[in-house]
């Protein structure tokens, strides 16, 4: 397609808002239009494409198989217009950018997404730093970190990128095991697989409060192996080693993928949440500020897809 016979760009900015919040209200809040002005744009996209891009269902919106292949290069796309827009405005995005990451969260999140990051700004020098501390701004040179916690960070600007809820997850194969998975009591013929790296006011992580909080009783919830990295437990619980509980954000794609089954559709949430986090004024800053607009913008993907 030439670019002369390409849809308007505004159809196309107004599709992947709905895409990324599966939600007409929600876009319309975005570009500042109303829920039926994207309908209308959405509808004029699909008719100019002869293709459908969302399935209207009576909860909601459902990206069709299309849609959810075409997002990563228009996304992309987008990008790239942003950094030449930017570059027009003589704010030149080029140079180094670190960040400071949870560990688990780099090679069950972030990793798997940075990619698409990479390739719309390759001039950002882009260095990811995979460390459990909270990292000091004063003394350390570090852009943007991404911190698990409750949201208070005094004297950095913190924005929510991720909230999570906690179930239990595991391999196909011990779904119809010798002693299959139906209901919560199964788990006592199961081995559970335990985060040893849990601070005290994490409960919802802990099968002990799990169970309690679920009225299963006369159970040791304390018994089977524990991991000192939560990647690791998640890799034992795929490899059928026994049941985690996993949250939502680092099990997402392994669920999608099928490596990972819910046995149960009972969940909490997680008394944490990821935040990323810059001193005070950080953000103005062209490339802090397109790292962070990009991060957001793949959390709202993800609590999509996570949703459907």
């Amino acid at each position: 397609m030439t670019l002369n016979r390409l849809p308007p760009l505004n159809s196309l900015r107004a599709f992947l808002a709905a895409a990324r919040y599966t939600s007409f209200v929600k876009a319309g809040d975005e570009l500042g239009v109303t829920p039926a002005a994207i309908s209308q744009q959405v509808k004029q996209l699909e008719a100019a494409l002869s293709v459908e891009l969302f399935e209207r269902m009576p909860r909601g919106l459902v990206l069709t198989e299309s849609a959810r292949a075409a997002m990563p290069e228009l996304e992309k796309a987008f990008a790239h217009l942003a950094r030449a827009v930017t570059d027009l405005q003589g704010a030149s995005i080029a140079g180094p950018l670190i960040v400071s990451v949870i560990p688990s969260f780099a090679a069950r999140w972030l990793v798997p997404r940075i990619a698409h990051f990479i390739a719309g700004y390759p001039d950002i020098e882009l260095t990811l730093k995979a460390e459990i501390r909270n990292v000091e701004f004063s003394r350390e040179d570090v852009d943007i970190g991404i911190r698990y916690g409750r949201g208070i960070y005094p004297g950095l600007e913190t924005r929510l990128l991720l909230t999570e809820e906690v179930f239990p997850v595991c391999a196909p194969a011990l779904m119809n095991a010798q002693k299959p998975l139906r209901r919560l009591d199964d788990l006592r013929h199961h081995v559970l697989l335990h985060d040893r790296t849990l601070s005290g006011d994490e409960p919802s992580l802990t099968w002990r409060a799990w169970l309690q909080g679920n009225d299963i009783q006369d159970f040791d919830a304390t018994r089977g192996p524990g991991f000192t990295d939560a990647t690791m437990m998640i890799d034992a619980a795929a490899r059928g080693a026994g049941i985690a509980l996993g949250r939502s954000a680092l099990v997402a794609d392994d669920l999608a993928s099928g490596r990972l089954v819910r046995p149960f559709p009972i969940q909490r949430p997680a008394e944490y949440a990821y935040y990323a986090v810059t001193p005070e004024g950080a953000s103005r800053q062209p490339r802090v500020r397109l790292f962070i607009s990009w991060l957001e913008e793949q959390a709202t993907i993800s609590r999509n897809i996570t949703a459907i």
